[in-house]
């Protein structure tokens, strides 16, 4: 049995912003561009476009790809909001690193999104629904943001039920075909607005109609990628997900069953993980140049420390001093518990017989 999982973030970009800052919560928020007060007089002074909006602002009929000066008129009153690429590049890495560990393989498609192919993982469809859960959840206690995914036995229809129920969605497809056709043909990806157009000047508004179609009729009418839309619409994707990432760092978490600050305790973790994280960077041909503790806190807050060395390591004993010198500044930095570490290296390289080879 085949079976790939579409992950799609809710409203990325608004999400972490709202998860760092927590008086937004259920508040209108833009992320784009920050309006200044002296611009709400004057709309033509409103530039750039609509990045993400909170589910609060789609009720205003604000969407992605809108001009923030339509934005602004349909919300005055919502949160304008810049573009925190680092911040979102940075999480976007942790969620990916979450998923990897629920994949056979895993094709990553954008900051946001991903499919994952669980075939082996899985016995039946109630298992993998199970496992979407299991899934969500880890997001969710990790990073604390909801995703919504779609499951199918292809990658375009799991991408089209994961758009089905949002936010905090999962959608379980057994059926193609049943589940495709009373859907609107603009649900197919690609299917854009001149494709649509042509679509419904030929009679075809529903994927149940694009699928007992003529595939002539559609090449005629379309071109080439009418043979595409017919295969999606009688639900046939043969598409392998594909790994296309390279690995730029190895890390390793633990929870404690009881949040603590006694450093005896956090050293013996630290420790713990750094061997954990070496013998896979061993076992993959690594060496590394930067070491990350990252903490999490018994409010869930979570900070990390890093440190660039000077030259590439390979030994173990430079990765434990290194972790523990950082987790000893965070554990002195603030008063609270910790529920959780994790120790990671970057700046990777890999070794050749020949040569050192940087990624």
């Amino acid at each position: 049995m085949r079976v790939i999982l579409h992950v799609d973030m809710d409203s990325f970009f608004s999400s972490v912003e709202e998860r760092e800052k927590p008086e937004l919560k259920g508040l209108p928020v833009i992320v784009g561009g920050k309006i200044t007060p002296e611009w709400e007089k004057e709309d033509s002074k409103i530039r750039g476009v609509v990045s993400t909006c909170s589910y609060e602002a789609r009720k205003y009929g604000v969407h992605s790809a809108m001009a923030l000066s339509k934005a602004y008129k349909l919300c005055p009153d919502a949160k304008f909001l810049p573009v925190n690429m680092p911040l979102y590049k940075h999480v976007s890495c942790e969620i990916m690193n979450v998923l990897r560990k629920y994949a056979d393989k895993m094709e990553q498609v954008s900051i946001d999104e991903a499919f994952l192919d669980v075939s082996t993982k899985v016995e039946d469809w109630n298992d993998t629904r199970e496992y979407a859960k299991r899934l969500k959840k880890a997001i969710q206690v990790e990073e604390r943001l909801t995703c919504s995914i779609g499951i199918a036995p292809n990658k375009t229809i799991a991408k089209i039920a994961s758009d089905f129920v949002k936010p905090n969605g999962l959608t379980v497809v057994e059926e193609a075909k049943a589940f495709l056709a009373p859907l609107d043909v603009k649900n197919i990806p690609g299917v854009g607005p001149k494709t649509d157009k042509i679509l419904r000047m030929m009679g075809i508004e529903q994927i149940g109609q694009l699928a007992s179609c003529d595939v002539q009729k559609l090449v005629a009418a379309i071109g080439q990628s009418g043979k595409r839309l017919h295969l999606v619409a009688n639900g046939i994707d043969k598409s392998e997900v594909e790994e296309k990432w390279v690995r730029k760092s190895l890390s390793r978490e633990r929870t404690f069953a009881d949040d603590t600050r006694d450093a005896s305790v956090l050293t013996k973790c630290v420790d713990a993980l750094a061997e954990e994280v070496y013998n896979a960077m061993t076992d993959a041909g690594f060496v590394f140049k930067t070491v990350s503790i990252k903490v999490k806190f018994e409010d869930f807050a979570i900070a990390t420390r890093a440190k660039t060395l000077k030259t590439y390591h390979c030994d173990l004993s430079t990765l434990k001093r290194t972790a523990n010198d950082l987790m000893a500044e965070l554990n002195n930095a603030k008063s609270k518990k910790i529920r959780l570490i994790g120790v990671r290296i970057s700046n990777l390289g890999a070794v050749d017989e020949k040569q050192m080879r940087f990624i």
